[in-house]
């Protein structure tokens, strides 16, 4: 799912270097009759860019996931949740 976000950020000429980008991400395992399962995934993306990158990063973030082969192949069976978050760069 990062690299998929970061493809498309890089479309609007928004680089994704380290430490400029970066994820928590997080799970829910649940028992399902005896088996475990992972029933929720939490990614809460990082990203330091100009003022002037902010817009364009939203419209990104808002449409890759349906671009993403990870979350397409999981998102029917696997909750998933995703934040993006910016920090202002000089």
């Amino acid at each position: 799912m990062m690299g998929t976000l970061a493809t498309v950020l890089a479309g609007k000429k928004i680089p994704t270097p380290q430490p400029d980008y970066w994820a928590d991400v997080e799970g829910d395992i649940e028992n399902v009759e005896g088996i475990l399962k992972i029933a929720a995934i939490r990614v809460r993306y990082h990203l330091r860019i100009t003022e002037d990158k902010v817009r364009d990063a939203k419209e990104c973030f808002l449409n890759y996931i349906q671009f993403c082969p990870a979350a397409q192949t999981v998102i029917g069976c696997i909750k998933i949740e995703d934040d993006l978050c910016f920090e202002e760069k000089n």
